[in-house]
């Protein structure tokens, strides 16, 4: 499976079980992304996706579990170290910004290669880094 994960600079994900910020034009690259494929996400997250007419979309609370591979999983709200293992590659999507968090991604990247780097405009934030690791 593929993970796909928005973090901050210091690798958090949430604050107080919220999200710390969204952007839709992120939105749009990961449906761009799992064009093609599978793209499972958890309930928490299927707001972000309500207006989108994906008929990839998958919403399923046993996301990690029920993927395969070449699919891609969007995470919000689960660590992913009891599936690194799985992972064939993460995509993460950096806010660029120190934003509080009392929740972070769970795995080492340093374990990782990175194999790709963009920044691009978002709708909300002046620059979103896209960065892609593969084992």
């Amino acid at each position: 499976m593929i993970a796909v994960l928005c973090l901050d600079d210091r690798e958090g994900m949430l604050f107080h079980e919220r999200r710390q910020s969204r952007d839709r034009k992120v939105t749009e690259k990961i449906l761009e992304l799992a064009e093609g494929s599978r793209l499972w996400i958890h309930p928490f997250s299927q707001p972000l996706f309500a207006k989108c007419a994906a008929g990839n979309l998958t919403v399923d609370e046993r996301f990690l579990e029920e993927a395969e591979e070449g699919e891609y999983c969007f995470v919000e709200n689960q660590g992913l170290g009891a599936w690194e293992n799985r992972l064939e590659k993460i995509v993460i999507f950096r806010w660029n910004r120190h934003y509080p968090a009392d929740f972070y991604l769970d795995i080492c990247l340093e374990r990782w290669k990175k194999t790709g780097e963009e920044e691009f405009a978002g709708y909300s934030h002046e620059k979103i880094t896209r960065e892609v690791y593969e084992k």
